[in-house]
């Protein structure tokens, strides 16, 4: 980078030769720290229109430097940053059209006319981020917006979440209005959670494709509507088929809103974020029963339990299509360039997004089926997975053990029986907290490491939660099968199955986020997709299992299993940064994988170059957003 610097140097001299009458004396590079101000600018920079502009670039071989009050810091994390930015694109459908290739002869132009010359640099025309405090982009909004953004985003994953579980206490009303066995009624709470396996595999591409804004809006209204029909439904088909489809669209907040907030938040605050978000996906299943419950046993009935859910998700729907602000930033270009044309009548402005043509097998074969290449093709995301879709399932299979403790043996009514519930979020607040307060140290650590995050330094709080979450099941099973145990000891377990359940997700979340940034959406997709499939089923062979091997030893067998994941993350957080670097879909950044080179200082006066490439377009560099190291703006 040190050759660069130099041929740049004399190339400004030369720039200044030419475009002034007396020559600018020979000056010495001065030694300049990685973390000051350089701008070097390309054609993509720099207005066509200028005609000294033009000389220079003809004069220089197209490389000019000039002062600008956007300028970019040299800065490891922003440098990833544009690496982040690339990788979006390329890895876009349609970016290589090899797809669309075709032997055939191009057909005539028409009119008799010939085909006109080709037109101008394209590059002069793309759209780009000005620099690293653009407003455009998301990580650059204010902090009062990123904070209104992010809960009206947490409310919307809490309704969603919440409607999953609600049914659980309608279930029996259901099955005798409608004279089937109470494993048929528990279908509707399955099949919804079949909808949050399936619908990730088309939400998540979709996001990466079309921005997150149209994907929340379309699914939110489509969930609405599904929950209307499961409340007017005559007939049980009728009602689980519109479960289904209730859960399928509710699954993009799921899928969508972590990804949401990566595009907000930088390294420093990403953790505290999806930890509001992974607050929101766990507390709803289990604030629903309690409500549930108490609903179905008023004047009430049943089906009011699916107007709530819509009445929710129509507040959801209208927030998000009057509040929401689109963040993805390569649809962020779309929207500017759009601007820029219609404001100067200028039909060539473009964002790089807008070059692509989506071609549907290429969409099918890159983009809905990336969330399975990732569950199945990266032991990362696929161990990962099986853990979370374990502790998932078991979620969903306490909707059905909580009732044998706290009815069955305890005589509590069904809103009773829910209430104990709270046990467990007391523990996943406990959890939530303890990351929190977690967040300074990781900051210090990350401070260290120059801003570059290494993945592995959220593994221990997970390993934390799997031998909480194994403890509390034992707990729970041993201490809940006897009447003669008071109520409050097998609800108390619930603090330690809490912790678990929330420290296991929300920091194996963080994880998969930051190993595999740009495909973090198809990453959570995978994921989301095995554990809802588990959240599906547990629940159907949850009561055969309670009431043939008894409340004890049903526990004891569930605790065992838990037992045995628990070495996973372990392994992860030994031996992590070796698989990832033999990863095809997680990036290699210096500074984020022990063994692939150090974080620059940030006292170096040597160009950091991104991994994977020779060498770095820092006239690239204006499409980020500001370093790690400023402040938010209130």
């Amino acid at each position: 980078m040190e050759e660069v610097d130099r041929e740049l140097i004399r190339a400004e001299q030369d720039a200044q030769r030419h475009m002034s009458p007396v020559a600018s004396p020979t000056t010495e590079r001065p030694h300049r720290a990685s973390n000051e101000v350089e701008r070097v600018v390309t054609a993509s920079s720099v207005s066509t229109s200028s005609d000294e502009s033009a000389r220079a670039r003809r004069n220089t071989g197209g490389m000019s430097r000039i002062p600008t009050s956007r300028d970019l810091e040299r800065h490891p994390t922003e440098l990833s940053r544009i690496n982040t930015a690339r990788s979006q694109h390329s890895a876009t459908v349609g970016r290589s059209l090899r797809s669309r290739e075709s032997r055939r002869p191009l057909p005539a132009f028409g009119a008799g006319k010939p085909f006109p010359p080709p037109l101008p640099d394209q590059e002069e025309y793309v759209v780009e981020f000005d620099g690293p405090d653009d407003p455009y982009h998301a990580q650059n909004w204010s902090l009062k917006k990123k904070v209104l953004t992010a809960a009206m985003l947490g409310y919307t994953t809490m309704t969603s979440a919440f409607a999953s579980s609600i049914f659980s206490a309608a279930t029996p009303y259901v099955a005798k209005e409608f004279g089937v066995s109470s494993e048929v009624g528990l279908l509707g709470v399955s099949l919804f959670v079949v909808g949050f396996a399936t619908g990730p595999t088309f939400w998540a591409p979709l996001s990466e494709l079309k921005g997150r804004r149209l994907p929340l809006v379309v699914a939110m209204f489509g969930f609405s509507v599904f929950s209307v029909a499961c409340a007017v439904a005559k007939d049980l088909q009728t009602l689980l088929i519109c479960r289904f489809f209730a859960g399928f669209f509710g699954a993009c907040p799921l899928a969508v809103v972590a990804a949401v907030f990566s595009d907000m938040f930088n390294n420093a605050t990403r953790g505290i974020a999806i930890t509001l978000f992974s607050m929101a996906v766990f507390t709803g299943p289990l604030l629903a029963p309690f409500v549930g419950g108490f609903i179905v046993q008023s004047y009430l009935g049943w089906r009011w339990t699916m107007y709530i859910a819509s009445i929710m998700g129509w507040v959801a729907f209208a927030l998000d299509l009057v509040f929401l602000g689109e963040t993805y930033p390569p649809v962020i270009l779309i929207e500017k360039a759009a601007e820029l044309r219609r404001r100067t009548k200028n039909w060539g402005i473009h964002a790089k997004q807008e070059e692509i043509e989506v071609d549907f097998k290429e969409l099918i074969q890159k983009n809905f089926t990336r969330p399975m290449r990732l569950l199945f093709g990266e032991p990362i995301v696929t161990l990962l997975s099986i853990y979370m879709a374990f502790i998932y399932g078991l979620l969903y299979l306490f909707l059905t053990a909580y009732p044998f403790v706290f009815q069955g043996v305890h005589g509590f009514n069904a809103g009773q029986s829910g209430l104990a519930f709270f046990g467990m979020i007391i523990g996943q607040l406990c959890a939530g907290i303890t990351v929190l307060l977690d967040q300074p140290a990781y900051q210090r650590k990350l401070a260290a490491n120059n801003g570059i995050p290494i993945p592995e330094w959220r593994l221990p709080i997970v390993i934390a939660g799997g031998v909480a979450f194994t403890g509390g099941i034992f707990w729970f099973g041993w201490s809940g099968y006897r009447a003669d145990v008071h109520w409050i000891v097998p609800a108390a377990s619930g603090i330690l199955t809490g912790f678990g359940l929330m420290a296991i997700f929300l920091q194996a979340l963080n994880y998969l986020v930051d190993a595999y940034l740009m495909f973090a959406a198809s990453a959570i997709a995978g994921n989301t997709f095995l554990r809802s499939l588990c959240g599906a089923g547990f629940p159907l062979f949850s009561t055969y299992m309670f009431n043939g091997l008894g409340i004890q030893w049903a526990s004891t067998l569930l605790g065992c299993v838990a037992a045995l994941l628990v070495p996973i993350p372990v392994v992860f957080y030994l031996y992590g940064h070796k698989i990832r670097a033999k990863s095809h879909f997680a990036p290699i950044l210096p500074g984020n994988t022990p063994g692939a080179g150090p974080a620059p200082a940030s006292n170096s006066s040597n160009d950091t170059a991104v991994d994977g490439e020779d060498t770095v377009d820092h006239a690239a560099a204006s499409n980020v957003p500001k370093t790690n190291g400023q402040p938010e703006k209130a």
